[in-house]
């Protein structure tokens, strides 16, 4: 017992729901940066995460009262944001953005209305494509308003600091919309490996 390799939590499908587990915290909203995916983004960290994944780069978000309530405020700031001509669009990281649906398909659903397909949205994820496809409605609808998804529990075993957008080298970047119509994960055709 004392060698088990602890790793992170892998949950059953629906185990997890949105609905009874996000507390509409955000641990951050970061405007103007250039490390989470391509261009320039506006970057919002969602608090809660039940991953758990040793070695987590923001174990502080897992915990989802972390940080401050999400506001029309915050909301309003994000797309006049994404108003700027140089920004080419939102990150959704956490924590665990598909825990915080409500939050993140109020924001989403903002920005599909005020900027149509002219901003584009990226998301980071511990679960995989394979285990979204199973996963709740809310889960589903956030998936199929996302452009680009980076899949995968972070492991400490693969860690490789040179992947691009990615910890591990399991987690991989999978465009959305390629991939709903092939119904399988296709990779990003701009990965460099």
């Amino acid at each position: 017992m004392g060698n088990t390799k602890r790793g992170p939590k892998n949950p059953a499908p629906q185990e997890w729901l949105s609905e009874e587990l996000s507390q509409d915290y955000i641990a951050d909203y970061k405007p103007f940066n250039f490390v989470d995916g391509e261009g320039v983004r506006c970057s919002l960290y969602v608090s809660g995460c039940l991953f758990a994944c040793p070695g987590c780069y923001n174990r502080i978000a897992q915990n989802f009262k972390y940080g401050r309530p999400y506001t029309k405020e915050l909301e309003d700031q994000i797309i006049d944001d994404l108003g700027q001509p140089y920004v080419q669009g939102l990150t959704l990281l956490g924590g665990e953005p598909f825990l915080n649906t409500k939050t993140c398909l109020s924001l989403v659903d903002r920005i599909h209305e005020t900027y149509g397909q002219t901003k584009d949205v990226w998301s980071w994820t511990g679960y995989t494509w394979e285990e979204l496809m199973l996963e709740s409605p809310d889960k589903l609808e956030l998936l199929s308003q996302i452009d680009i998804l980076v899949d995968g529990r972070f492991m400490q075993d693969k860690m490789d600091l040179t992947l691009q957008f990615r910890g591990s080298s399991n987690q991989r970047i999978i465009d959305v919309p390629k991939s709903l119509v092939a119904g399988k994960p296709v990779i990003w055709d701009k990965l460099v490996r």
